[in-house]
C-alpha cells in the first residue's frame, strides 16, 4: 500500500450522508474533489446481512433520527445497491478521486472487491473482531485500512493475525493458533508491513477530547510496526491536524452538506468549507514538518545578521587600553565578533582605536 512520506492521504468520509440519494452522493463527491481529499468514501452493506432486526440503535443514531425507527429500518433507507455503486465509482473516475467504501458484510466485500475492483479496503472498527471478513479480504489480496475504535492491543494483534494467515494464502485450516503462528512468521509480517495501515479512533459521535489519547498512535505504531493513521469523529478540526503532526499517514473525517440534514451522522460532520479548511491546514502541516535536520535555513539567513549580536565599543576607546565590562558590550548586528567571546577579550588591549557603537574583531 504505497503513501508518500510527505503526503497525508485524507479520506473525506461520505459515509451514509448521501441520505440514500444518488444525486446527494454526487454532490458529496464534488465537495471532497473540491476540497482536496485523496479518496471520498461511503458504506456498502444490506441490512438484512448486516444486522438482526432487534438490533438496537446508539445513542448518537438516536439523537439525529425518527426516535420510533429501529437500526434496521434506518439502515435499510441508506443502502446503496449495485446500480447506484457503478454511477459512484465512474463519476469519481471521472473526477479524479479515489473511490472508497466500507463494506459490513461478505456479499458488500464480494461487491466491492470483485465487482468494483477497489485498490483497497476500509475494515471499520465494529468489524475488527470479524473474524470470517477480515480472513476473506486478505484472501482477495487487497490492502487494508482496519479502524481500531473500542479494541486493545490483543484484539487487533488477533485481527492482524488474522489477516496475515489469509494474505499468505495458507491451506492449513483457519484456528487462533493457526493465526498466532501467521502473525508471527517473518513473510506474514511481512505482508503486513505491506498492506496494512492501523487507524487509532475513538468510537463516539462526536468523540470527547480527553478521550481522544492521539498519543495511542506512537502505542499501535510501536507495537505492531505499522503505518498508523486516524479516524476523527471529534467536532472541528483541530484534532486531525495534530494527528498529521504526530506522524498519521492517512486522516479520516466525516463530512456533510449540512449538519441539519437528518440522518444519524450529519451532526458529527464537517460542512463543505470546513473540509477544505481542514485539508488547506493539513498540507500546510506536512510542509512544516520538513526535515529532522536543525540548520541554518534559507529564509533565516538573511536575518542573521540582523537579528544576532556583536561585541562593540560602549565609548570611544583608545590603542592600548584595556577592554573592560564599562567600555564594551552587546549590541546588534551581529556582522563580527560573536557574544560567545566576551570573556575572551575582557582584560586584553585594543589593537587600534575603537568609535563608540563599532564592532571590536578579535
Amino acid at each position: 500500500m504505497m503513501f508518500y512520506n510527505n503526503h497525508t492521504f485524507v479520506i473525506a468520509e461520505a459515509g451514509v450522508n448521501h441520505n440514500g440519494s444518488i444525486d446527494l452522493a454526487i454532490q458529496l463527491i464534488d465537495v471532497a474533489v473540491e476540497a482536496g481529499a485523496d479518496a471520498v468514501k461511503f458504506q456498502t452493506f444490506k441490512a438484512d446481512q448486516m444486522m438482526s432486526g432487534n438490533a438496537p440503535k446508539a445513542e448518537y443514531q438516536t439523537n439525529g433520527t425518527n426516535i420510533d425507527e429501529t437500526q434496521f429500518e434506518m439502515i435499510r433507507k441508506l443502502e446503496l445497491n449495485e446500480s447506484t455503486h457503478k454511477t459512484l465509482t465512474e463519476y469519481c473516475n471521472q473526477r479524479e478521486i479515489e473511490f472508497l467504501s466500507t463494506p459490513f458484510d461478505i456479499p458488500s466485500l464480494d461487491l466491492l472487491s470483485t465487482q468494483f475492483n477497489l485498490s483497497r479496503i476500509k475494515i471499520s472498527s465494529g468489524d475488527i473482531t470479524n473474524g470470517p471478513m477480515l480472513l476473506k479480504v486478505a484472501q482477495k489480496g487487497k490492502p487494508v485500512i482496519l479502524s481500531t475504535g473500542m479494541s486493545n492491543l490483543g484484539e487487533i494483534e488477533m485481527a492482524l493475525g488474522i489477516l496475515a494467515f489469509g494474505y499468505m494464502q495458507s491451506k492449513e485450516k483457519p484456528s487462533l493458533s493457526a493465526f498466532r503462528k501467521a502473525y508471527c512468521s517473518e513473510i506474514g509480517q511481512k505482508y503486513l508491513r505491506e498492506n496494512v495501515v492501523l487507524l487509532h479512533c475513538t468510537t463516539e459521535y462526536p468523540a470527547p477530547f480527553n478521550d481522544v489519547n492521539l498519543l495511542a498512535m506512537d502505542t499501535l505504531h510501536n507495537a505492531f510496526g505499522l503505518k498508523v493513521g486516524y479516524s476523527d469523529h471529534t467536532s472541528g478540526i483541530a484534532i486531525s491536524i495534530a494527528a498529521v503532526a504526530r506522524g498519521a499517514k492517512i486522516i479520516e473525517k466525516h463530512f456533510t452538506l449540512d449538519r441539519k440534514l437528518p440522518g444519524p451522522d450529519h451532526k458529527a460532520s464537517l460542512e463543505p468549507q470546513e473540509l477544505k479548511e481542514m485539508i488547506h491546514s493539513i498540507r500546510q502541516v506536512e510542509i512544516a514538518l520538513g526535515s529532522p535536520l536543525k540548520k541554518l535555513t534559507e529564509s533565516e539567513e538573511k536575518n542573521m545578521l540582523v537579528a544576532r549580536k556583536s561585541v562593540v565599543a560602549l565609548t570611544d576607546i583608545k590603542k592600548g587600553k584595556e577592554f573592560t565590562s564599562e567600555n564594551i558590550g552587546i549590541k546588534r548586528p551581529g556582522t563580527e565578533t560573536s557574544p560567545v567571546f566576551y570573556w575572551k577579550l575582557l582584560g586584553t588591549l585594543a589593537s587600534k582605536d575603537f568609535r563608540k557603537d563599532e564592532v571590536i574583531d578579535l
